[in-house]
């Protein structure tokens, strides 16, 4: 049999190209239009629902360089996750041309998140001869606003809120110029034609007596006032950072008594003034997600008391808009920059809205007319940690191989997101915060059923937590024509960071946060799990104490305290002497009696929970007033160089009798919460016995991970949850666990508190698929 001639390298070639991932919004098109005319190849180029496609045609060996280059050398802010081609007959097409984008059948084309403005357009910004000179909306294709003003896709101008903006003549030319870094920059603008800045007093009239708005608002901010400034995802409150007045007046009109401030500093440099960064927080500073870093406070920081009231760290932030650029460069200080609301409300994005709710807090309101369309809190990060994905993360997209019929995960109560996933992939929401009143529910609604209408997704399964009195797990019951499935919370916990780590399991999990309901109907929060993303079993849990007055406990951690003494028999002592200033004997009375009845105090095996009794009876803090401080404050108390442990026992007899399920390891904390009384008896200082419970804490769950995993064969370990969010114990439970031979996974791209649930819980769901 003959066979056929390869044809020679000249030979004309056409093929059809599908790339799927990020590549709309972010100049794809225009680089296949300079990738195609480099290599001399005719053709075209558009965005569709799933993505781009194209179609190239020319001598073999060129088309082949093209395919090569095409993802090689993709534009910055593209994520190209699949290309893939077919042969078609040649047309003998000589020019290239970028066509429109079709509209037809159902989206699903990744969306970039907000990108903070490029070097090009920061030169343009600062330059006094260019059109463009302060002019607070600048962007192009390498940068600008993505996910917070995109209303459908294929993501094009009149599917954003730039579509009320008519593009002068010169703005045209330059989205109509293939060549050009503009070219289909659909949020593209100028002073002439674009959205516009504002400065209004608190009644919402015109103030600052300037035609430059951000210059006005600055000079406010110098002198010490309050100024509501308008980002790309919504509204911050800001002020002067070394002015103890400013922020204290911020502090107390915004009610939040003691929560830490982020700041705003203008630059790299500025920011090494205000903390110590590891090279790799500071490129995770400069990057291009723009999150607030937490890193160590360098000592004579120039920041008010009041920014973070007795704590070590401070959390930092770049600016993430060109309006911002300006405004700390016009004010030549560090800005606290706090998200634009009052205390456990959803920030204001609506500019009506903040009139309304911002009015009391702020002195100036810089607005400008480019509406939000998803409002989107700022990303938060420590060290390996993410501790809030929003702002400049979202919506990039997560793998979930298993994850083919359409789904929604509901996530849980506390640091809400959601997740919707299909085809294998999963979109996290944006942080939208704790489930506590209408405004942040109704955010909650909202964030859903925008990503339902952007990714084309109507869920099948509607993954929830087992708790049923979560408002998250009610909203997914109201879902009909659906099939439910109730995900145990810390199971989904393990499950997200398995999955995350494209890690199906079985594994060991230590999962410790504050509160989940379990399978036996009693409070879970310090777990030992064994299993994978399908299933689990529990394997151990901290030693069982009461919960008095349900939930009134966590807001009052001196009660857990009183818990603790009771395990120990002590609970009928008199208040503690570190306890004794802010607690009356006749209420530590009333709750030891709770504690002696099992009335209103339901059984925990809860990490926060034992955080919360530790740092009360140290004195630390009695009263929380947001959500894991007094485990925060422990935390900041630790002395970095104190490495002594308290005892912990681990599945000793007395241990194993008081364990929740036959043959469950316990960790005794009783005998740690004895040794630290000793301590605080002989006057010890604070910072040793903090860093000895941590140490305590770290070594009983190294040891009892090491002895799950010998007895079920395993040699992998997930830390996960809220209470991991916790340096000082993360960092010592890994290196013990990495010196007992163990594999050590953690979440890197999601967080381990809650704001990781709904992932875990798609995973989950998905499992049958």
């Amino acid at each position: 049999m003959a066979r056929t001639a390869p044809a020679p390298p000249d030979a004309a070639r056409r093929v059809r190209v599908r790339v799927r991932g990020t590549v709309q919004g972010v100049g794809f098109r225009p680089y296949v239009y300079r990738l195609a005319r480099d290599e001399r190849l005719g053709g075209w180029v558009r965005n569709d629902e799933r993505g781009v496609v194209l179609e190239v045609e020319g001598p073999r060996a060129a088309v082949e360089r093209f395919l090569a280059r095409l993802a090689r050398e993709a534009p910055p802010l593209a994520a190209v996750e699949h290309v893939r081609s077919r042969a078609l007959a040649c047309v003998g097409e000589r020019e290239f041309a970028i066509v429109e984008s079709a509209g037809r059948g159902r989206a699903a084309a990744p969306v970039a998140p907000d990108t903070p403005p490029c070097a090009a357009c920061l030169a343009e910004l600062r330059d006094p001869g260019d059109r463009r000179y302060r002019y607070p909306f600048v962007n192009c294709t390498d940068c600008g606003p993505r996910f917070t003003i995109v209303r459908g896709v294929p993501y094009d101008r009149a599917r954003t809120t730039m579509a009320r903006f008519d593009m002068c003549a010169a703005c045209r030319a330059e989205y109509e110029d293939p060549l050009d870094r503009r070219f289909h920059a659909e949020p593209n603008a100028c002073p002439e034609c674009g959205p516009r800045a504002r400065l209004l007093d608190a009644a919402g009239r015109p103030a600052g007596g300037s035609a430059d708005a951000v210059a006005a608002a600055a000079a406010a901010l110098r002198d010490g006032l309050v100024v509501a400034v308008k980002g790309v995802g919504g509204y911050h409150l800001a002020c002067r950072a070394d002015d103890q007045a400013a922020v204290a007046a911020l502090r107390a009109r915004k009610h939040r008594e003691d929560k830490p401030f982020a700041l705003m500093a203008a630059d790299p440099e500025a920011a090494r003034a205000l903390v110590l960064l590891a090279p790799a927080e500071e490129r995770l500073l400069s990057g291009r997600e723009r999150p607030i870093v937490i890193a160590r406070r360098r000592r004579g920081a120039a920041v008010a008391g009041a920014v973070a009231p007795g704590r070590p760290d401070l959390g930092v932030m770049l600016p993430s808009t060109p309006l911002h650029h300006l405004l700390l460069a016009d004010a030549g200080v560090t800005l606290v920059m706090t998200s634009g609301n009052v205390s456990d409300e959803p920030i204001a994005f609506d500019d009506r809205e903040a009139l309304e709710r911002l009015a009391g807090i702020a002195d100036r309101l810089l607005v400008h007319d480019r509406p939000i369309e998803t409002r989107t809190d700022d990303s938060v990060v420590r060290g390996p940690l993410v501790l809030r994905r929003s702002r400049g993360i979202v919506p990039a997209s997560l793998e979930l191989r298993r994850a083919q019929r359409p789904l929604l995960a509901c996530g849980a109560e506390l640091k809400s997101t959601f997740c919707l996933a299909k085809g294998g992939r999963a979109w996290i929401g944006h942080h939208v915060g704790d489930l506590k009143n209408w405004e942040t529910l109704r955010s909650y609604r909202e964030g859903i059923a925008h990503f339902e209408r952007l990714f084309a997704i109507a869920p099948e399964l509607v993954a929830h937590d087992l708790h049923p009195d979560y408002l998250s797990t009610a909203y997914a019951l109201e879902r009909d024509g659906v099939e439910h499935v109730a995900v145990q919370h810390h199971h989904a916990h393990l499950a997200a960071c398995l999955a995350e780590h494209r890690d199906a399991g079985p594994a060991v999990g230590a999962i410790y946060d504050g509160a989940g309901l379990g399978t036996d109907g009693t409070v879970w929060g310090g777990e030992l799990l064994v299993g994978g993303v399908e299933r689990v079993q529990r394997a151990g849990h901290l030693w069982p104490v009461r919960l008095p007055g349900g939930d009134a406990a966590v807001r009052e951690p001196w009660r857990m305290a009183c818990a603790w003494l009771h395990a120990l028999g002590e609970a009928d002592r008199a208040v503690p002497a570190t306890l004794a200033p802010q607690v009356p004997q006749a209420r530590w009375n009333a709750v030891g009696a709770l504690l002696r009845s099992g009335t209103a105090a339901p059984v925990t095996t809860s990490a926060g929970r034992l955080f919360d009794a530790v740092a009360a009876l140290c004195g630390i803090r009695a009263v929380i007033n947001y959500e894991g401080q007094a485990a925060a404050e422990l935390e900041a108390a630790c002395d970095p160089d104190e490495r002594g442990e308290y005892p912990m026992p681990v599945d000793t007899a007395e241990a194993r009798a008081s364990a929740a399920v036959a043959g469950a390891i316990v960790l005794d904390a009783r005998a740690t919460i004895a040794a630290l009384l000793d301590d605080i008896a002989r006057g010890v200082a604070t910072g040793l016995i903090a860093a000895r419970f941590h140490g305590a804490l770290a070594r009983a769950t190294a040891e009892a991970c090491a002895r799950a995993a010998g007895r079920h064969g395993l040699g992998t370990v997930v830390l996960s949850g809220g209470a991991f969010q916790n340096r000082v114990l993360l960092e010592r439970t890994s290196e013990l666990l990495v010196e007992a031979g163990l594999r050590v996974l953690i979440p890197r791209r999601l967080p381990p508190n809650d704001g990781g649930i709904a992932f875990g819980q798609a995973a989950v769901a998905a499992k049958d698929d």
